[in-house]
């Protein structure tokens, strides 16, 4: 099982799509920082410095595959993960805005309907944009910015720090897609409610790193978290929670609706996993930081190498 595991994460193009991004990082390396920046390129936002609190910035485009075959998803998806990633990094999202780019033959009214969708599921409002009307291939790409008081980052995972996962496993796989589906259902008030969570780790400081879990999976979610930190990891597949029916392959390469990796100090463990189980989410750990550059899963006796990170990469951003 392991060994096809392995094969399949590191053939991902949710993970191999990754790759290019650390020749950009280059390219912008004199002009990210002019006085107020804490994290520029390699977390979920960028950090800026704002007086007395920080401030968020993040975008994401969405894949053209699924604008092209289901576009309500693809606006209520932008949404999703934009909101997602500023509370991966302990914040709270404050506003969004998007670029929308048309064929002369394609309306926008599904792609709208999915946006006004997530814009409501999660309560956070589209605010303006810029519209292509006239482009060779529909796409869509929205912004967001947040607020945090206490910033969870991606190059703050420790050895002998737990793995913990938090994911919302009710729901269902949204058509034959990698996502999984476990906001669309629930009340606007039950799914910020359990997002709000992670700014609450943050703020009482019960761990020091997060990743909220996107289109690597959850294994090449951790993965990018590994890299950037600069260590190492074994990951108990056996104690990954998942839904029933579902192939683990197809599970840890899954985008789930509500999905998120934390490093803790072992003291703080306990306290993280109670936050999210008040919320009826499923949370325990999963896996421990090491030293070194080793990316390990096991299952019972077995153990495999996924990633050597002195070799290998995601991104390819270090601190």
């Amino acid at each position: 099982m392991l060994d096809e595991i392995v094969r399949t994460i590191r053939t991902y193009d949710g993970v191999t799509r990754k790759n290019p991004i650390c020749k950009l990082v280059d390219c912008f390396s004199e002009v990210d920082d002019f006085g107020k920046t804490v994290i520029s390129f390699g977390d979920d936002c960028a950090v800026i410095r704002n007086d007395d609190h920080y401030l968020l910035f993040a975008a994401d485009g969405i894949w053209t595959k699924l604008m092209e075959n289901d576009p309500v998803w693809a606006g209520y998806c932008a949404v999703l993960a934009n909101v997602n990633d500023i509370y991966a990094m302990g914040g709270r999202p404050l506003a969004m805005t998007n670029i929308l780019s048309l064929t002369e033959n394609d309306g926008c009214s599904d792609v709208i309907r999915g946006i006004s969708m997530g814009c409501k599921k999660f309560k956070v409002p589209m605010v303006g944009g810029h519209l292509h009307p006239d482009t060779q291939a529909m796409s869509l790409s929205v912004s967001i910015i947040g607020k945090a008081e206490k910033v969870l980052t991606s190059f703050d995972a420790r050895p002998g720090q737990d793995i913990v996962i938090a994911i919302d496993i009710t729901g269902e796989r949204h058509s034959n897609f990698l996502n999984w589906d476990s906001t669309s259902m629930k009340e606007p008030e039950v799914v910020v409610s359990r997002l709000d969570k992670m700014a609450v780790v943050a703020e009482r400081g019960l761990a020091t790193s997060a990743k909220d879990i996107s289109n690597p999976g959850l294994l090449g979610t951790i993965g990018m978290l590994l890299e950037t930190s600069s260590v190492g990891a074994t990951i108990d597949v056996d104690s990954i929670p998942g839904p029933e029916g579902v192939d683990i392959q197809d599970w840890v390469r899954m985008y789930p609706g509500f999905g998120f990796i934390m490093t803790c100090d072992k003291e703080n463990t306990d306290l993280v996993i109670d936050i999210f189980r008040s919320e009826k989410v499923e949370s325990c750990v999963i896996g421990k930081v090491e030293k070194g550059s080793l990316m390990s899963l096991k299952s019972g006796d077995e153990k495999r190498t996924l990633f050597d990170f002195s070799k290998d990469i995601i991104t390819g951003i270090r601190p």
